[in-house]
Formats: structure tokens, C-alpha cells, sequence
């Protein structure tokens, strides 16, 4: 064998053997000690500005909703249930839990502020 074909040969065996080994090493890893974890659901308070009790919608201006990574602003959800409007009136102020249905933010509970 000539100097470039051994070289070429021991390159490809070392390769060939670190390969298993990383890929052994990540499914090994103790995954139990890493946060993953989400921010948890909670309430955001805030102020109705207007109530479309026909449409089921409601106009909010929030502070942020940490569990959305979301900043302070005024905006326009749907409620789950248009029952939940039926207590609140523009000027109150509320505290509200929301999610993101299909790209669609909805106010899943609503109550006056403490």
C-alpha cells in the first residue's frame, strides 16, 4: 500500500468509530436534569375596552402574557363560551386566562380584578 492509501484507510477507520460513539453519547445523556420546561398558564390582567356579546368577542387592553411570551397591547379575542362576557362591562377591570387555538387567541376564563 502506498503512504496516501493508508492514510486514506485509518481516516475512514477512526471515523467509522467515532460515529457510534457520538451518537451513543446523546441518547445516553440524562435528560431528567434539563429544564424544559414552559412557562406555566396564568392569569393576565387587564382592561376591557369593548364587548361584542353577538360575536362572542372581547377588546382587551393586557399587560404581557408571560405564558405566550407575549408583550402588553390592546387586541381583540374570542371567548370560548359568550357566556363569560355576560359579567363584565367596558372600563372593568379583568383578569383573563387565554390560548392559542389554530393560530386563534381565545379567552378560555374571565373574572373581575382583585
Amino acid at each position: 500500500m502506498n503512504i496516501i492509501q493508508k492514510i486514506t484507510t485509518v481516516s475512514a477507520l477512526a471515523l467509522g468509530i467515532a460515529l457510534p460513539v457520538s451518537s451513543m453519547a446523546q441518547t445516553t445523556m440524562d435528560h431528567s436534569k434539563m429544564d424544559m420546561s414552559q412557562p406555566a398558564a396564568s392569569m393576565t390582567e387587564g382592561e376591557v375596552k369593548k364587548i361584542d356579546l353577538e360575536a362572542g368577542k372581547v377588546t382587551i387592553k393586557h399587560g404581557p402574557i408571560k405564558h405566550m411570551d407575549m408583550p402588553g397591547m390592546t387586541m381583540v379575542f374570542t371567548a370560548k363560551d359568550k357566556a363569560l362576557l355576560a359579567n363584565v362591562k367596558p372600563g372593568d377591570k379583568v383578569e383573563f386566562m387565554v390560548i392559542n387555538e389554530g393560530g386563534k387567541m381565545i379567552v378560555t376564563d374571565l373574572k373581575g380584578a382583585r
